[in-house]
């Protein structure tokens, strides 16, 4: 995917956040490693710095409602056109998760007690936007009893009474250890239910290791096999040392827990202290990777570099509703 020539949106975050006056590190167990190596960013990695009256709009109400978005925490490349169009995804149950993945930019530490509140202020801000489609995600809460699956199903209630027009696709935690408190976020009934594989098992233990890969694959598959209709969601990273016969295997076991709709990315590397990014993966091999998954039966493929979750959720699930009904005739 070729962009036009336009300023590089921030893509190296720092470590460090000022709170109060004082330094706080986003990553304390991070702090002592050393610095890996960036690598530099092709032409074809390019994105628009955020300067739009809508951008400035979105940024005001997350603001006024209190709310943390993903697309700030983890330092989304599309944040600039997404937040233009008033598309902002939510992430519930604060700012600081109890994981410590390689790749990622949210903040780990010990997070503060669960907001009863949060779900009405979501629900309002999703109503102030206008959304027709809105991504709820969340940190992983692993020090919560039921991993926070109850504070989902408030927000999707809360959601549906202000804005019942707006259809809800969640990114939900794993749910590890949860002893089956997934289930209680499966029958809120959302309309799209995503979880990211994020990488291949054998880079598990280096980029996920909170996380185990058969047990994402298994949350997956019962949400199918409780709900029949509600659309599953899953996404990869590439570039971070995966092979294509690895990727193409992960493909296969999403078919087999019956995985709707597959997003493919370019894993871009937060800071000097997170995983380094082992190449950048070409438009032709996004091409490639998008022709084979479509292949193997996925609804809908979503395969570029700066393809992630959450982006141009909306029209997608437009086209996941519509291949659904090619597929049943």
């Amino acid at each position: 995917m070729q962009l036009d020539e336009a300023p590089t949106y921030v893509h190296l975050c720092v470590m460090v956040t000022i709170i109060d006056g004082k330094p706080t590190f986003r990553h304390p167990e991070k702090r002592n490693r050393p610095d890996t190596p960036v690598l530099r960013k092709p032409d074809w990695i390019r994105v628009k710095a955020p300067t739009s009256k809508g951008f400035a709009e979105t940024q005001e109400i997350v603001r006024s409602k209190g709310l943390v978005t993903v697309c700030q925490e983890a330092g989304c490349p599309n944040i600039g056109e997404c937040w233009t169009k008033k598309h902002a995804t939510m992430m519930i149950l604060g700012e600081v998760c109890t994981r410590a993945c390689s790749f990622c930019n949210v903040s780990t530490g010990r997070p503060a007690p669960v907001d009863a509140d949060e779900p009405r202020r979501v629900a309002e801000a999703v109503h102030e936007m206008g959304l027709e489609h809105v991504v709820i995600t969340s940190v992983d809460r692993d020090d919560l009893e039921d991993g926070g699956a109850l504070h989902f199903v408030s927000v999707i209630k809360e959601i549906r009474k202000a804005s019942p027009g707006t259809t809800i696709e969640i990114l939900t935690p794993d749910f590890l250890r949860k002893d089956g408190w997934e289930n209680s976020v499966i029958d809120a009934a959302p309309d799209v239910f995503n979880h990211n594989i994020e990488t291949v098992p054998s880079l598990y233990l280096s980029i996920r290791p909170g996380a185990r890969y058969y047990h994402s694959i298994r949350l997956l598959e019962r949400v199918k096999q409780r709900d029949p209709n509600q659309f599953t969601k899953s996404g990869l990273m590439v570039g971070l040392g995966e092979t294509k016969e690895e990727v193409m295997q992960v493909m296969d076991d999403m078919r087999s827990a019956g995985i709707d709709f597959l997003t493919i990315g370019q894993y871009l590397q937060p800071t000097r202290k997170h995983a380094a990014v082992d190449r950048f993966v070409t438009p032709d091999e996004f091409k490639a990777y998008e022709e084979i998954a479509r292949s193997k039966g996925f609804l809908m493929v979503s395969a570029s570099p700066l393809t992630r979750s959450s982006y141009h959720a909306g029209e997608d699930f437009q086209k996941l509703k519509a291949a659904r009904l090619a597929a049943n005739g």
